[in-house]
């Protein structure tokens, strides 16, 4: 039997995702074969609604694989929304302060731990659906990619019920003063930040993902202390191999 997701990211053993952003559940069956820790649905930035989330969700279920989101907003609703379709943890966009981080991992937590509203009505299926077992199992992930959520890191990994922090490195980039999210001017300062995000979180005994345009950076991220990635998208993928295949193909 495969160790759980939750179970391997929080022990800070090698966990490696992939990156979705459209609407296509026959491909996330595809994605689901080729051995990644877990697929996230990205209901931020993705091209994706509530129904392509449960259709993805359902998918990775077949294959007898595990679907992460990242929510549109640190809301009760939508992390409530997540869970209940059978996501096994959320990623939480804009976590800035203490405060953001205790909401979040209230929205994933049932009472009295939590404000979860107990409604699994797909995740029953395939999920711990008893609070207890629920709010032990189910990963709650914020993204430090601001400013202000690097100035409060260290009190947002120390947050009770807080499983791990996520770099959104694109935003942290430009928070820093990037002109654009790939900045070089601002690679030495970037490179500062990615290590007192590593060290704070190492200081509160959780665990260090950030996300990854390939899977060599994937691998330079691993080589710098960092435990779980996740990789790239289906879109850029897609559009990397249509690319390639033309060049090939004009000699």
């Amino acid at each position: 039997m495969t160790v759980e997701l939750a179970e391997k990211l929080r022990s800070g053993a090698r966990t490696v995702g992939y990156w979705v952003l459209s609407d296509n559940p026959q491909a996330v069956e595809r994605i689901a074969g080729a051995g990644y820790d877990y697929v996230c649905f990205d209901a931020q930035h993705g091209l994706l609604e509530y129904r392509a989330l449960l259709d993805g969700l359902t998918a990775l279920d077949a294959c007898g694989a595990t679907g992460l989101v990242r929510v549109q907003h640190n809301h009760q609703f939508f992390i409530g929304q997540a869970l209940d379709a059978g996501a096994a943890g959320v990623i939480v966009p804009m976590v800035d302060t203490a405060d953001d981080a205790r909401a979040a991992v209230a929205a994933c937590r049932y009472p009295p731990a939590g404000r979860r509203s107990f409604g699994p009505v797909r995740a029953e299926l395939r999920r711990e659906t008893t609070p207890a077992q629920a709010n032990a199992a189910v990963l709650c992930l914020p993204m430090i990619e601001t400013a202000e959520g690097l100035e409060h890191v260290e009190e947002i990994a120390a947050t009770p019920g807080v499983d791990g922090l996520y770099v959104g490195p694109s935003d942290l980039r430009l928070g820093l003063g990037g002109a654009a999210p790939d900045d070089p001017a601002h690679d030495d300062a970037f490179a500062a930040a990615l290590e007192r995000i590593r060290a704070a979180a190492a200081s509160a005994g959780v665990v260090a993902g950030i996300h990854c345009p390939s899977g060599e950076v994937a691998a330079q991220r691993f080589a710098e202390g960092f435990t779980w990635v996740s990789i790239a998208s289906d879109l850029t993928h897609l559009e990397e191999a249509a690319r390639s295949h033309r060049a090939a193909a004009d000699g």
